[in-house]
């Protein structure tokens, strides 16, 4: 399975997907980036997406930082900012829901959270899963349970990474 992005341009994450981008009023970067998957494996039924920033360990105070949960994605393209507009898939909290991100309510982060990194360029992985199923979960799910839900279910795993600049 191969996924791409138009929003990744060398290894670097365009600046509207973070927060160069546009913002809600809570400060948190909305307008979700753009992806394409082909090659699925047969039987696929369904994707789910986890975006999540590994160099915000250090400065979370000790968590990766999640960006973007969804599932039940039964397309192999996203369209930019689609995270604002989707009504054929189900989306989870990222991390602004955090202390760290502003205890913002879960309603608010249930969507795409885009990239913020408050002290140095840091890499993002977006993992797309392949599965043979749709999962029961709803808006506002938390990614362990997308994780339980997903186990016994994935034909693939497809990871791209990008850097975006503090």
């Amino acid at each position: 399975m191969k996924v791409t992005s138009s929003g990744i341009v060398n290894g670097i994450i365009q600046d509207k997907y973070g927060k160069r981008g546009e913002c809600n009023a809570l400060g948190m970067p909305i307008c979700s980036l753009p992806l394409s998957i082909e090659e699925a494996p047969e039987g696929t039924k369904s994707f789910a997406v986890m975006i999540d920033d590994k160099d915000a360990f250090p400065v979370s105070g000790g968590f990766v930082w999640v960006h973007w949960v969804a599932a039940n994605i039964c397309k192999t393209e996203l369209k930019e900012n689609e995270s604002q507009t989707a009504e054929d898939f189900v989306q989870g909290v990222n991390s602004w829901l955090s202390i760290q991100g502003g205890s913002h309510p879960a309603k608010s982060c249930s969507y795409y959270g885009g990239m913020a990194p408050p002290d140095a360029p840091h890499i993002y992985d977006i993992h797309v899963y392949a599965l043979d199923t749709t999962l029961d979960l709803k808006n506002g799910f938390y990614m362990n349970e997308m994780y339980r839900k997903m186990k016994g279910h994935i034909l693939a795993e497809a990871v791209i990474s990008g850097e975006y600049a503090n």
